[in-house]
């Protein structure tokens, strides 16, 4: 049977970046908010269907965890489209050819992805007090979330960045939507390569919370996976849909910091108090919704 499952989930899956790469962007082309608000509904309906049918056809519980993480992990998506922004904006990369980088980022992120979460999953299953440390990291994560103010971002003295560009000839300007381009007889990147690498680089920093997030609710590496691949797939539209407005949801790391600190203390109440996916997911999901619902009303003006 779960032969079948991951084989539906990569014919899905790989379906959905055909059309993504071939249709979606056929064309070096601005993508309107109006378009990516119609792509980011259809990927969450796609994602909906799915959970829907593992729930009713395949076991109830793990549906439920599938929901649990591909909310979580959606709703942490939305400090990674923060950060996406802010490197667009220091590279000054035009609309038009964002598009191509988070498609290839999309692609780098379904492949560590998948590498986190199995040897995660191993890892767990031969050591499980391994799954207490992640729960007393999530736990930490979100009461740093709540009463630490985070620095200003900046990339003007980036570690990486210098030693990319020490080590790697680049371009002083774009070259349309090329990662590299012949100089003479040089072989140069392109600032829009440097752009890439920065965009793997921030997912795999918000997988260290993401990843031992839905760790901590299961270890079923079919429902990990496919919970964070679906939110990720949406995550190019969503990023032009929302990058004009992220101002909007101030307050939701506050009820990220909570789910945060929910999961993680669900770990040590395990056997103590045992609390149903089902709920889980209601308080998750409360949670999420109150953020979004109070960062709406507190930036209405």
């Amino acid at each position: 049977m779960n032969s079948y499952l991951w084989l539906g989930f990569f014919v899905i899956v790989a379906l959905l970046l055909v059309f993504d790469l071939s249709v979606a962007s056929k064309k070096s082309r601005e993508i309107s908010i109006k378009e990516s608000l119609i792509y980011s509904f259809g990927y969450f309906v796609i994602s909906c269907l799915f959970g829907a049918s593992l729930s009713l056809f395949i076991d109830g519980v793990r549906g439920v965890n599938f929901f649990t993480g591909y909310f979580i992990e959606k709703s942490l998506s939305i400090d990674n489209i923060f950060v996406i922004s802010m490197v667009f904006a220091h590279f000054s990369i035009p609309r038009i050819y964002q598009h191509r980088v988070l498609a290839f980022g999309i692609i780098g992120a379904i492949i560590m992805r998948g590498i986190m979460i199995f040897l995660g999953v191993e890892i767990i299953k031969k050591f499980h007090f391994i799954l207490y440390l992640f729960g007393g990291f999530l736990i930490f994560t979100g009461v740093r979330m709540l009463f630490l103010h985070q620095k200003e971002n900046t990339l003007e003295e980036n570690k990486l960045l210098n030693f990319v560009k020490k080590h790697i000839p680049v371009t002083d300007t774009l070259h349309g939507n090329k990662f590299f381009v012949n100089e003479g007889i040089i072989r140069k990147a392109t600032p829009l390569f440097l752009v890439l690498v920065f965009v793997e680089l921030a997912d795999v920093i918000f997988a260290v919370d993401s990843v031992p997030a839905v760790l901590a609710i299961t270890t079923d590496s079919f429902v990990v996976y496919t919970s964070n691949i679906f939110a990720i797939l949406g995550l190019r539209s969503l990023y032009f849909a929302l990058s004009a407005m992220l101002h909007r949801f101030a307050y939701l790391k506050y009820s990220l910091a909570l789910v945060l600190i929910f999961i993680g203390g669900k770990i040590f109440l395990n056997g103590v108090i045992n609390i149903p996916s089902l709920i889980s997911l209601f308080i998750t999901l409360f949670l999420l919704g109150l953020g979004v619902a109070v960062s709406l009303y507190k930036t209405r003006s």
